[in-house]
Order: structure tokens, then C-alpha cells, then sequence
């Protein structure tokens, strides 16, 4: 017999879903870090207009970190917390000593491109068990995110 959590979903695809959405929540941690990183120490002709838009990309990040641990606790698990679990869960690895603005928006792009596709992953675990809640979250994390990541495709050029 099907058990369901106290939102109405099955158990055992909640908890599944969980883990997928906190290995989404350590790349996520370890993004934020890095473009934390590149806006602490930007360098260059381009100084101003990427000191400012790090700053909105890293707060963006931050924001989904909060709602991704939300999802986590609102399916009936506990989202990860220590950095050791971050770095042990994500695809994303550190940046360190990236400071040349080509680098640091090349890095940021790899970021969005991981987290779309860890994204869009859970976006389809979450439509096999009829959970519209994460599937709209991620849903407009997708929407958004492949625009940037084409804005920033366009910059590279």
C-alpha cells in the first residue's frame, strides 16, 4: 500500500525527490560561492559592469538556496547543511583565484548549464509523482535561467 506524506505525495518519491533537490541545493551552495568570489575580486576594464551584475546573479543564487531548502523540509526531509556536504554533492566544483572577467562569466555559465540539467531532471521526477509544487519551481528556474545563459553566451562572443 502507497504511504503519503503529510502534502498527499507518496513516501518513497518524496524522499527521492528530496535527495535530488539537495544534491540541487549543493551546486547551488558551491555557485554562490564562486560568484560571491567574483565579485569580491573582479579585476579589470569591465570592473564595474560585472562587480554589479555578480552581485545580482549571487543574490538570485542565494534566494533559490532558500527555496530549494524549503521544498526539501516542505516534502518531509531535512536539507543539508554543512559545506562538507556541499562539496561532497556537487557537480560544481570551487573557482579559486578567479578574478579575469571572461573567466569568471565562463564559470558562471557552467553553472547555469549544470544547474538546468540537474533541474530539468527534477522537474521530470516531480511530474512521475504529481508534484506540482517542485515542478513549478523548477519549471521557472528553467525559464529564467536559459535566457541567462544565453545572455551570457551572447557576452562571450
Amino acid at each position: 500500500m502507497q504511504q503519503l506524506n503529510v502534502i498527499g505525495l507518496d513516501q518513497a518519491g518524496a524522499e527521492t525527490l528530496a535527495g535530488k533537490l539537495n544534491q540541487l541545493l549543493a551546486n547551488y551552495q558551491i555557485f554562490y560561492m564562486n560568484v560571491r568570489g567574483f565579485h569580491w575580486n573582479i579585476r579589470g576594464e569591465r570592473f564595474f559592469e560585472l562587480h554589479v551584475k555578480f552581485e545580482e546573479t549571487y543574490s538570485d543564487l542565494l534566494l533559490k538556496i532558500d527555496e530549494i531548502a524549503e521544498r526539501v523540509l516542505t516534502l518531509g526531509q531535512q536539507p543539508h547543511h554543512t559545506y562538507s556536504k556541499y562539496l561532497d554533492n556537487s557537480a560544481i566544483k570551487e573557482a579559486a583565484n578567479v578574478h579575469e572577467g571572461r573567466a569568471c562569466v565562463e564559470h558562471i555559465l557552467h553553472g547555469y548549464q549544470t544547474v538546468i540539467r540537474l533541474q530539468r531532471e527534477i522537474l521530470s521526477a516531480a511530474n512521475e509523482i504529481d508534484d506540482e509544487g517542485t515542478a513549478s519551481l523548477m519549471g521557472d528556474y528553467i525559464t529564467a535561467q536559459e535566457k541567462t545563459a544565453w545572455m551570457l553566451t551572447s557576452y562571450l562572443k
